[in-house]
């Protein structure tokens, strides 16, 4: 199934893709994209429906983020040998953590604000992992049976608020519309390897990033087990699992977002994102 949100910031309503691509709203039956509708019995619930006895949704809606009610967005950092390679620093033996404030959220095409005061404001596309259940302590072995599903991320970053200026990440990485997800978030039963997951990112119609999960450092389940060893992961919650080589900060020379440029960034089977970039 692919679910989505859609219509105005602070209002989205739940909705579904039918086979041919219309969004059928769900709001007679769920509230939200979020909670108990991600474990595996309100998921099976939605497999169940007849979509054609749902109403479609007319015109051209804004979508929201795929995901309500985000309780932790959690990001693995230098995931990709060749992204870490481009930036200066050796591989980590265990997944570097981050997190990004769920302020950031914002639905994939929406406009992209360069914060006050950046001078390195750079993109990142990563697979997101949406958690389906309570995860604690899990096996790498049953890791993705946690998992409700996938989506797209675009994982923005003030490199230099996040490198020098003091502290953790996190201060380059929370910005308000830092946090692009969707359009979709695709059930884990229609991806069948999300280690062999293609993606890409341009600027400008420029293509920057092309890559795959295949080459990622750690693998999603590694990192699912990885997380559950230092916190639960409770349904809803996001992860952003690194991105592959391109980013501006590895560019020569470097490249960063200024207002005006426009973004594009998708994975196979999952979507992809369309954003304007403009001086907040």
């Amino acid at each position: 199934m692919k679910l989505l949100r859609y219509g105005p910031v602070g209002a989205e309503k739940p909705g579904i893709l039918d086979e041919v691509g219309k969004i059928r709203d769900l709001s007679g039956v769920v509230d939200d994209i979020s909670g108990v509708v991600l474990g595996d019995e309100g998921l099976a619930r939605l497999r169940d429906l007849d979509l054609g006895a749902l109403p479609v949704v007319d015109g051209d809606p804004r979508i929201g983020a795929c995901v309500g009610n985000v309780g932790k967005f959690v990001c693995i950092g230098l995931n990709y040998a060749d992204h870490a390679a481009e930036s200066g620093l050796d591989l980590p033996a265990e997944p570097v953590v981050f997190f990004k404030a769920t302020s950031a959220i914002m639905g994939p095409n929406d406009t992209v604000e360069i914060p006050r005061g950046s001078v390195k404001t750079d993109w990142e596309v990563e697979l997101g992992v949406v958690i389906g259940k309570h995860t604690k302590y899990v096996s790498e072995a049953k890791a993705l049976d946690h998992v409700a599903g996938y989506c797209v991320v675009n994982d923005l970053s003030e490199r230099d608020f996040q490198l020098h200026r003091s502290g953790q990440w996190v201060k380059g990485k929370s910005a308000d519309t830092f946090g692009p997800i969707g359009p979709w978030l695709v059930t884990r039963d229609e991806i069948a390897d999300p280690q062999n997951l293609p993606m890409y990112l341009e600027v400008n119609g420029h293509r920057f990033q092309n890559g795959s999960t295949s080459t990622m450092h750690f693998s999603v389940a590694t990192v699912i087990s990885h997380l559950s060893q230092f916190m639960s992961l409770q349904p809803g919650d996001v992860i952003s699992t690194g991105t592959p080589p391109g980013v501006g900060m590895g560019q020569n020379p470097q490249v960063y977002l200024k207002p005006g440029d426009r973004m594009e960034l998708g994975i196979d089977g999952l979507g992809a994102q369309r954003q304007n970039v403009v001086q907040g």
